[in-house]
């Protein structure tokens, strides 16, 4: 039968936690089942939602804390029968979590879909491999860097930042997700302007940098601006998918005429996902559900910046974006904020080849500015990827030596 299966969090002060999950399986299903005509049971058997396990633990201090009550943990497992909704995120989302959610004392960590319900869902149309081969890059991470400080500044401004981060060799180049349709930086102009600077840097040097312009504006002019961004010539969409929708990136993804990658922006995830206690977890949200839904690639936040998530969380995620699906090409992973070359190493431990080092002040910040940024950037990847430490090999190349100079650098323990 096609279905979906919910892992929950829950914490309760009742010791019969099986109770609580018939509860929830049947208020999001049926609504009452034992009250019920025979009759009426048999109608409704393939709407009803069915327990499949419950694992009960002791008392959670730390939730009990929190929540200002003595609570024992548990973990919930309930199928939902695909009978009950039509097969969209916001009708899979809502049957699950919807008035559930505000409880406030469950957390979503988990959907699993039946084959039949997952393969009517988009996926990647590049994904990780796509991407690698538009850059003709491969067996190695990849570097992107972010523009720093254009809002209020002219177009000439940002074609001569683009300019020096193309020329410091990073991979991909990204707009910031706060830049929207304005004046003085047009969503058009940046994609023609951009594409002319990128043209003449391979044109000088033979490198190939993608420049990824932010999709923005009212969300049902969403679709004809981004067929007309590929017609431009853009190389990728950056988009806030959690400030639109998770069904907007797929209805994105899916327009055979929005032919480029989309690059998932996490801003927003935020209200959803912090607590351990209740809301999305993580990997869900950030993980499996952008990749059903059509991300290339996903930006989130890593584990050393300035807004870290835990180390656990950001590798599961990345585990998500990347296992093998027999349905779904690999998106990028890509590991975001407080970036800056001493932390390569770290980031190929956990994240390996197949991740994407996005900077943004570790780019600009150098003291040679966006061009040594990327450079030094490069020399950290070059290190790892030789078996050197850093300190040794920034012995032979000047943008790494005063990059951790300084930020400072961390090798891995082993």
């Amino acid at each position: 039968m096609s279905e979906v299966i919910a892992t929950y969090l829950v914490h309760d002060t009742s010791d019969n936690l099986e109770k609580k999950a018939e509860g929830i399986a049947l208020g999001l299903t049926v609504g009452s089942w034992t009250t019920l005509p025979k009759l009426e049971q048999e109608q409704l058997k393939k709407h009803k939602g069915k327990v499949l396990s419950v694992e009960q633990f002791d008392v959670d201090n730390r939730a009990s804390h929190y929540l200002g009550k003595q609570v024992k943990k548990g973990i919930i497992k309930i199928a939902y029968p695909s009978a009950n909704f039509s097969a969209d995120l916001p009708a899979i989302l809502t049957t699950t979590f919807g008035k559930l959610s505000l409880d406030g004392e469950i957390k979503l960590l988990d959907l699993e879909f039946s084959h039949e319900l997952k393969a009517t869902f988009p996926g990647p149309k590049f994904g990780l491999n796509g991407i690698r081969e538009k850059l003709g890059v491969f067996d190695r991470p990849l570097v992107m860097s972010i523009f720093k400080g254009v809002i209020g500044r002219d177009i000439e401004y940002l074609k001569e930042q683009l300019r020096e981060q193309a020329l410091g060799g990073v991979h991909l180049i990204k707009d910031d997700e706060i830049l929207f349709e304005n004046p003085l930086t047009p969503f058009e102009s940046r994609i023609t302007e951009g594409k002319n600077v990128l043209e003449e840097v391979y044109a000088e040097t033979g490198h190939r940098a993608l420049y990824a312009v932010n999709l923005t504006g009212r969300t049902f002019e969403l679709k004809e601006k981004a067929r007309k961004a590929v017609e431009l010539g853009a190389d990728l969409l950056l988009f806030n998918v959690f400030a639109y929708g998770l069904d907007v990136l797929q209805g994105l993804a899916e327009d055979p005429e929005v032919s480029v990658p989309i690059m998932a922006h996490p801003a927003v995830s935020g209200t959803l996902t912090p607590s351990e206690f209740y809301g999305f977890s993580n990997q869900l949200l950030l993980g499996k559900l952008l990749r059903y839904a059509g991300a290339d690639l996903v930006l989130f936040p890593s584990p050393y910046g300035s807004v870290a998530l835990e180390r656990e969380q950001t590798l599961a995620i990345a585990a998500e974006l990347t296992k093998t699906d027999e349905l779904f090409k690999a998106s990028f992973p890509v590991p975001s904020a407080g970036i800056h070359p001493g932390l390569v190493p770290l980031l190929i431990n956990d994240f390996g080849k197949d991740s994407v080092i996005n900077a943004g002040g570790g780019v600009h910040g150098h003291p040679n500015g966006a061009i040594g940024g990327g450079k030094a950037f490069h020399a950290a990847v070059d290190a790892v990827l030789t078996g050197k430490t850093l300190a040794e090999f920034a012995q032979n190349h000047s943008e790494l030596k005063q990059a951790i100079d300084l930020w400072g650098y961390k090798e891995v323990q082993r």
